[in-house]
Formats: C-alpha cells, sequence, structure tokens
C-alpha cells in the first residue's frame, strides 16, 4: 500500500465503518474501547521493554497494536468533526512557540 495522509487515513477509516460497519460505535463507547486498546499497547510495552514477561501464546504485535489505537482515535475524530491533521499542525505549532528552548535547557536531557 502507499503512503497516506493522515486525512486520507481519516476517510479510510469513514469509508470502511459506512461499508463493512454499518455505523459508529457511540461516541462514548468508542472512547471506551481506546482506552481498551490503549492498555493493550501498555501491556505490550510493559512485557517488551519494562520488567514483565510475554506470557506463552500471548499476543504481541506492537505495530498492530499502535494501529488499533490509530484507528478507533481516527473514528472519535470522525465522529466529532475534528480534522486530525489541521489538529496535529495546530499542536506542533503550538508545542514550538511553548516548548522551543524548555527541552534544549532541560538538564535531564542534555547531561
Amino acid at each position: 500500500m502507499d503512503e497516506i495522509t493522515i486525512r486520507e487515513a481519516q476517510k479510510m477509516v469513514d469509508d470502511w465503518i459506512k461499508t463493512y460497519g454499518v455505523r459508529y460505535f457511540s461516541e462514548l463507547t468508542n472512547m471506551a474501547v481506546l482506552t481498551e486498546e490503549v492498555g493493550e499497547l501498555a501491556r505490550i510495552m510493559a512485557r517488551k521493554y519494562g520488567d514483565q514477561s510475554f506470557k506463552e501464546g500471548e499476543k504481541h504485535d506492537l505495530g498492530d497494536e499502535m494501529a488499533d489505537v490509530l484507528w478507533v482515535l481516527m473514528c472519535l475524530a470522525n465522529q466529532t468533526g475534528v480534522d486530525l491533521t489541521e489538529a496535529l499542525n495546530n499542536n506542533i505549532e503550538k508545542k514550538t512557540s511553548r516548548d522551543k528552548n524548555r527541552h534544549k535547557n532541560n538538564k535531564k536531557l542534555t547531561s
């Protein structure tokens, strides 16, 4: 598959929901599902990079779990009218103006 933009990905999710998913789950349900997916991602991170070990037969596809998080986030964005491309651009601008020197001057990061 070719590279896609965030906006294209949001449309792909929307098209999939309308074609195969019947309709979006409610916003509150999707928020709960997002929390669940982040938990599954956290479980893999704790086992792969933390002190826990994988259980026998336990699924540990990091990329798939990240994609699940992204999928549900895009569902929520579509449902609530958020253009994630615009939101991310605005967020990067905000962080840049607010933090452009903050991290460079953080001795915890530079020592």
